[in-house]
């Protein structure tokens, strides 16, 4: 990754807003400036790298029993409805 700075002024920014936002996040920080002056540093926010080598559903249950609880309702299935038979023989 280049971390080299690009420069943009904020008219030229504000035109190609996408393109300092992918340059950001895979160039570096994107400098934007008003009146040829730097005014702001656009940054990517580095992804969360997680580890799951050698976890186990055990570890996600015990991991979420020791949140606090939470209270919540299951809306009921509705039921009803027109369905039709299908067959698995030939």
């Amino acid at each position: 990754m280049n971390h080299h700075p690009r420069v943009w002024s904020l008219q030229d920014a504000k035109a190609k807003l996408s393109e300092v936002v992918r340059l950001a996040q895979t160039e570096g920080p994107q400098t934007i400036t008003l009146h040829g002056e730097p005014a702001v540093e656009v940054t990517a926010i580095p992804s969360p790298v997680v580890d799951f080598t050698g976890k186990t559903g055990a570890d996600l249950v015990r991991a979420l029993s020791a949140g606090p609880p939470i209270d919540f309702e299951i809306p009921p299935r509705p039921v009803g409805g027109s369905f039709r038979t299908v067959s698995f023989e030939d």
